[in-house]
């Protein structure tokens, strides 16, 4: 198993994807989400952030395109927060517990791609 600082140097080198992977509720995904749902054991992210692209939300126009997304750990349950803006939250879930082994992370969506924020 990777430490987590072995985890985000390897996450700071994926610039741009090859190739785009499609998750089972529709959403696509790229090279470096492909990587960080291995390494961290967080495929249950991508089902997370895939939930939560409804009507609801997307009848946002803000929220079609571009969507910011935050994982934020501490003592084993997180926090997962849609912003449609720096620090212009949206959606918030509460999660109870996880093993997810970065502190935090920052994720976009664009255009129905889930990406690293060195990829886009």
């Amino acid at each position: 198993m990777k430490t987590p600082q072995q985890i985000v140097n390897e996450l700071n080198q994926f610039y741009g994807s090859a190739t785009l992977y499609k998750h089972w509720l529709g959403l696509k995904y790229t090279d470096g989400i492909k990587y960080l749902a291995h390494e961290a054991n967080c495929y249950w992210l991508l089902d997370a952030i895939a939930s939560h692209q409804t009507k609801n939300l997307l009848s946002n126009p803000k929220l079609r395109e571009f969507q910011i997304w935050h994982l934020q750990i501490k003592d084993s349950s997180g926090i997962l927060i849609c912003e449609w803006d720096t620090n212009q939250e949206v959606l918030r879930q509460e999660i109870e517990y996880t093993d997810f082994p970065l502190s935090h992370i920052k994720l976009y969506l664009v255009e129905k791609v889930l990406m690293l924020t060195n990829e886009y």
